[in-house]
């Protein structure tokens, strides 16, 4: 698969087959051969032509109708298996046995044609790869030893410095190194808004750079992108059968070795009883083994599931197979990881309570010149709250980091001190107004830090991850499916019941370990159902494989997300995750409707050949036109 996106270039080289060497291309214009002859020997007949004329005309109609579900059906007998092909080539042959040529012409020409749109209509859910594989630019702008030369995007190797210009498609995965642009990511990630992308930022093969130039820094070569892997994911998915698919391959085993059983007996057993004549009974049994075989039941599980992984696809939903669309149609249960799944995974100021003395604009200046300074995503949420203000920072110096305590700067000749209560509380009495907010504030399950300014107590801030906007509508819709939901966390218990109250979950499991989470979604599964586990596909890799369904969320570039998971989502969107769920139903109802549909018209045929006497060519359109 690593090759596939090399295909463009294989063509070029003529390493492929021409496309007049392939069963593609030649069943749809021997159908239409088959067709040619039946009208001419139809024709020569009124005509009285010679008989070993027509004798040669009708043979060539059986040729061109005939010759790919004979190779399939001796390539299946060569595997000790019997299957639809096999039928339809004895039927027709039993035909021409009788002097029927006709009929048996036309049950080929309609098999076959059947076949070909059939091909068809599977090939256009297959276009998700086909669309997928257009993304790849053949050609890329490389920097190298000073120059740019246009290279084809297989030999760019990692490190290669490209210039991508407006309106072009980028060619690997890299970083961004200079110049700033938007980004249309909704091939990769199904975000519908571009993304903004400067020095420092990663970017994705597929995505479109909009207005600005960037110089990006491949991190992988073209085999090895997260839309190759998109595209083998995809591909593998659509190969790979579900359980009723798989059931109906093995009944059509044993359905298809029924019928000729019954069929032979039919053959032999009325006319050696003297109820009818040996001629118009084996007509009889050739219309009923093309009636009675399972052509629409066996394909209509395949098309079903093919056409909603392509469907899924193409809104940034990967499902790794069959199995895994149906199985997710019967979920009883949701667990959701809480950091990154249900909240955005970054902390934001939430409270800012300063003393009488200073106002809030102020002690966010003095506070935010300090963390400006600092690393930390804590220290970077004090910065962006001060900036989203329009408060102007201030230079500091000393400035000195103390791991997991704090950090402490000169400001304005002042030594301001910024951490947590545990290492400032150490230096004196702390005012009881901050004393009150701070409990209050910890009880909600937030991050409080402490700020001094010269010995003198000036505030403190509260931080706390925060909810995705979006997570309490996605949680009441999937109560309005009739799932549960689960949250589970490694976060302490008082920040996971803050959380779980605002979104609404049934149940609430903090204080985690990875391996904990696996017995709590094995605990879920026994006492509500199946279950799907949704998280970030690192540290609940193993709850993601332990659950029927593993759900891996923003998935866009993380190796362990897209090999652990059965269900990827490529982009930090959650309602996904119930349109994931209403796709697989939906999938799943379209099976069972087409399943009834199919035995329906399988009963109604069997029943018309012994009622009404259905001829032959009645029999095979009822048959093919099901299909």
């Amino acid at each position: 698969m690593a090759t596939i996106v090399f295909e463009q270039e294989q063509v070029e080289q003529g390493n492929e087959r021409p496309a007049w060497q392939t069963q593609a291309w030649w069943e749809p214009r021997l159908v239409v051969v088959t067709l040619v002859a039946i009208l001419s020997s139809l024709a020569l007949e009124r005509l009285e032509a010679p008989a070993a004329l027509i004798l040669i005309v009708n043979v060539i109609s059986y040729i061109a109708g005939g010759i790919f579900g004979a190779k399939t059906a001796i390539e299946s007998l060569l595997q000790r298996r019997i299957d639809v092909d096999m039928l339809m080539i004895l039927a027709a042959l039993g035909a021409a046995l009788v002097d029927q040529w006709h009929e048996g012409a036309i049950l080929l020409f309609l098999f076959s044609l059947s076949n070909v749109l059939q091909d068809y209509a599977i090939g256009r859910s297959r276009q998700a790869i086909r669309s997928l594989l257009k993304l790849y630019p053949s050609e890329a702008k490389v920097k190298r030893n000073g120059t740019v030369e246009v290279i084809k995007v297989n030999l760019i190797k990692v490190g290669d410095l490209i210039l991508i210009e407006p309106g072009e498609r980028i060619p690997v995965d890299g970083m961004v190194k200079a110049g700033r642009s938007a980004v249309d990511q909704s091939p990769i990630t199904g975000e519908s808004m571009p993304v903004e992308k400067s020095v420092g930022d990663k970017v994705f093969a597929g995505t479109l750079n909009q207005q600005g130039m960037l110089d990006v820094e491949a991190l992988q070569p073209a085999s090895d992108t997260v839309l190759a892997r998109i595209i083998k994911m995809v591909e593998e998915a659509q190969d790979s059968k579900a359980p009723t698919e798989r059931f109906l391959e093995r009944f059509e085993q044993i359905y298809a070795t029924l019928i000729i059983a019954a069929v032979a007996l039919f053959i032999v057993i009325p006319p050696a009883l003297g109820w009818v004549d040996f001629t118009h009974n084996f007509y009889r049994a050739m219309v009923l083994m093309t009636v009675a075989s399972p052509c629409a039941l066996v394909i209509s599980t395949p098309a079903s599931f093919i056409s909603a992984i392509a469907a899924g696809a193409r809104s940034g939903v990967l499902f790794k197979g069959g199995a895994y669309l149906e199985g997710l149609a019967l979920i009883k249960a949701v667990a959701f990881d809480k950091t990154g799944t249900l909240t955005l995974g970054k902390p934001a100021v939430t409270d800012i309570v300063p003393c009488s003395e200073i106002t809030e604009e102020e002690f966010l200046r003095i506070a935010a010149s300090v963390e400006s300074r600092s690393e930390h995503p804590l220290a970077k949420a004090v910065t962006n709250a001060a900036q989203s203000r329009g408060i102007k920072l201030e230079d500091v110096t000393d400035f000195e980091a103390i791991p997991g305590r704090g950090v402490q700067a000169i400001l304005n000749r002042q030594v301001v001190q910024i951490g947590s209560p545990q290492y400032l509380l150490q230096n004196g009495d702390f005012p009881a107004k901050l004393t009150e907010a701070r409990h209050r504030l910890e009880d909600e399950g937030k991050t409080v830090m402490l700020v001094q300014q010269s010995g003198k107590w000036i505030g403190l801030i509260a931080l706390a991850d925060q909810l995705r906007p979006e997570a309490k509508t996605i949680i009441d819709t999937l109560h309005g499916l009739g799932i549960k939901v689960a949250m589970l966390t490694g976060d302490n218990p008082k920040v996971a019941q803050h959380i779980a109250q605002q979104v609404g979950v049934d149940q609430v499991h903090a204080g985690l370990m990875p391996e904990d989470k696996v017995t709590v979604v094995k605990q879920i599964e026994r006492t509500t159902g199946a279950v799907a586990m949704v998280g970030d596909g690192v540290n609940d890799a193993p709850a993601l494989a332990t659950a029927s369904i593993g759900i891996a969320m923003g998935a866009a570039g993380t190796d362990v997300a897209l090999e652990t998971a059965d269900l990827v989502l490529m982009g930090d969107r959650l309602e996904l995750i119930p349109y994931a769920i209403g796709l697989s139903k939906k999938a799943r109802r379209v099976v069972w409707q087409n399943i009834s549909f199919a035995i329906g018209v399988i009963i109604l045929l069997i029943i018309s050949a012994f009622v009404v006497n259905l001829p032959l060519p009645l029999g095979v359109l009822g048959h093919e036109g099901s299909t």
